[in-house]
């Protein structure tokens, strides 16, 4: 036999645990999460960037050094001259000359200021 009646303060009930359960039962994954898995993820992270660190020094060895005296301040104007001169010039110059052209209107009784004005003499 099957009640169809339900208590509205037992569906109350079953609702307020179900929504306690499941508030509570993800504070407390959170709280494993940042309490145990956390800081074995950021130790493994910084493990990594060390071998990365390592392999970057590796590599320092066989890159080519470059004499710091050749890059001075003139050769940086330089540059920076020959930057500005490019960008200067793909930049199109314009005649700085306006022409103002009048529309004509054609005259439209809905645009009209007099029927406004005069009030309702329908």
């Amino acid at each position: 036999m099957i009640l169809l009646y339900n208590d509205p303060i037992e569906e109350g009930y079953v609702i307020l645990i179900t929504g306690l359960l499941i508030v509570f039962g993800g504070l407390i994954l959170l709280t494993i999460f940042f309490k145990y898995a956390l800081p074995v993820m950021l130790d493994a992270y910084i493990a990594l960037k060390q071998i990365g660190v390592k392999k970057e020094k590796e590599l320092e060895i066989s890159k080519p050094k470059v004499d710091k005296r050749e890059f001075t301040g003139e050769v940086t104007a330089a540059i920076s001259v020959a930057i500005h001169m490019y960008l200067k010039k793909q930049h199109d110059e314009e005649n700085a000359v306006l022409t103002i052209k009048q529309a004509r209107k054609l005259y439209s009784p809905w645009s009209s200021k007099i029927y406004g004005t005069q009030g309702n003499r329908l």
